[in-house]
């Protein structure tokens, strides 16, 4: 029994595990759930980057079902928390102090009053100087996150991975994942001209000024093509990433509510994310993650890979 236990490690590491960093293994099928067995806490004492969840679909225009992508995400987890990400070559779990802060929390029988909640939930994070890794819900989320981060470092550069560009025209006050990044620009969260959208394959004249290399350009392009000219837009200008899963192909990622043919491959979307080392990270995301549409979890298996790469970011920013 005590071998057994030197092999495997403790059980429940999300509530027993002593350290911050490192990684104690534990079976992939049992124990609690949290994201990457990281500490389950609310405690920002001593963290670094604390990893929420934002169970929000309700703004979502076609399949809903991604108020389950924190639990379906977190459940993947497990399959990849016990090893560094391949291929690089450190683990940032080993050196960054992680939490799973747990998830937002918000009344839906009071929709108009989400937005606020989901910004004071990110504001409770950012106030302690902690990074903050979101998972979603539907793609709205990202509106009132970025509110908390321009408040804290200002107008940012946004990078976005989709394959829609979410700047469709839209009234105040309208709660609506298509157009979030219309509301971030006219309320000036996000400075277009150092903003990139990629992986964009559905039709939308309104650009508000981003940069597209749409799903064509990047198609046509080499990674090493693709990452110059995101850094040459972004040069060293505090950015927000914003990762909507249905930017890779249905071939790859099902598990979506809007799936659009001729996206991205996870080789190329983990390709581009690991070339990315170096911009200035300061808040991330991923969105529209819909287990009730997954197939065999390849999508949010695909989603822990995004995400670990997004602490390695985080790690080296």
């Amino acid at each position: 029994m005590s071998d057994q236990k030197s092999m495997y490690g403790n059980i429940d590491n999300a509530f027993t595990s002593e350290s911050l960093t490192g990684a104690t293994p534990e079976y992939n099928y049992a124990g609690a759930l949290s994201f990457a067995r990281r500490r389950y806490t609310k405690d920002l004492s001593e963290a670094e980057l604390a990893i929420t969840g934002i169970p929000f679909d309700t703004a979502t225009t076609n399949r809903p079902g991604t108020r389950f992508g924190p639990r379906g995400v977190r459940a993947a987890s497990t399959e990849v928390a016990w090893q560094r990400n391949w291929p690089w070559e450190f683990d940032a779990f080993e050196w960054l102090k992680t939490i799973d802060y747990g998830d937002c929390f918000f009344d839906h029988g009071y929709p108009q009053n989400v937005p606020n909640e989901i910004e004071a939930h990110a504001k409770a994070i950012l106030q302690s100087d902690t990074a903050m890794l979101s998972i979603g819900g539907d793609h709205f989320l990202t509106l009132p996150v970025l509110r908390a981060h321009a408040e804290k470092h200002g107008p940012l550069s946004l990078l976005h991975f989709d394959a829609h560009t979410d700047t469709w025209e839209d009234v105040d006050g309208r709660i609506d994942h298509g157009t979030m990044f219309y509301h971030a620009v006219k309320e000036g969260l996000v400075i277009p001209e150092q903003s990139v959208q990629v992986g964009i394959r559905t039709t939308n004249e309104k650009t508000m000024g981003f940069n597209i290399l749409d799903a064509n350009w990047v198609h046509q392009h080499s990674v090493e093509e693709l990452v110059t000219r995101i850094k040459e837009v972004l040069q060293n200008q505090k950015t927000y990433l914003t990762f909507d899963i249905d930017c890779i192909d249905p071939a790859f990622a099902p598990g979506t509510g809007t799936p659009v043919c001729g996206g991205l491959s996870s080789t190329h979307a983990l390709r581009t994310l690991r070339a990315l080392r170096g911009i200035n990270l300061v808040g991330m995301d991923i969105v529209e993650v819909s287990p009730p549409y997954d197939t065999s979890e390849i999508t949010a298996i695909g989603s822990n890979h995004r995400l670990r790469l997004d602490c390695a970011l985080c790690s080296t920013s």
